[in-house]
């Protein structure tokens, strides 16, 4: 493990400690840690540098929407190579949530999602993508978080 040490003005350094305490974490050694991890992750797909990700795409849609549902599926069909799970969620009488696990190739992660957002009817979607190393073993696939 490396150290370095940096400085902080008296009221950033208590917003951070103040940050830390709100998310539980132990130390502002941990919280730094996570704060440059995601960041990294962030400039690696941001600029292309993250071939491969596991994700989620979570979304929200009126299954009153005509043939919605049916469109979905037929999202998620013709990319089975990338759909590890789903989950349906009643909302109420007409709203649904989906969350989808996915992993692949980022760029056909990402274009899948946009499919998926562009349909009439599904709203307040969102896709959380975190980089991989991916790693073929003859029977099945290991994902390794790159940070």
């Amino acid at each position: 493990m490396e150290r370095f040490t940096i400085s902080l003005e008296e009221k950033l350094a208590k917003d951070f400690d103040d940050l830390i305490r709100q998310r539980g974490y132990a130390n502002r050694s941990e919280a730094v840690r996570d704060m440059l991890r995601r960041e990294l992750e962030r400039q690696r797909l941001e600029s292309d540098e993250a071939p491969h990700c596991v994700a989620a795409l979570s979304y929200v849609y009126n299954h009153h929407e005509r043939q919605l549902s049916e469109r979905l599926t037929d999202h998620q069909h013709h990319a089975h190579d990338l759909v590890v799970s789903t989950m349906h969620v009643h909302l109420d009488h007409d709203n649904c949530l989906e969350a989808l696990i996915l992993r692949g190739h980022t760029r056909e992660v990402r274009q899948l999602s946009d499919r998926i957002a562009a349909e009439r009817g599904v709203r307040h979607g969102l896709l959380n993508l975190i980089p991989v190393d991916m790693e073929d073993v003859p029977s099945h696939v290991h994902s390794r978080p790159k940070s």
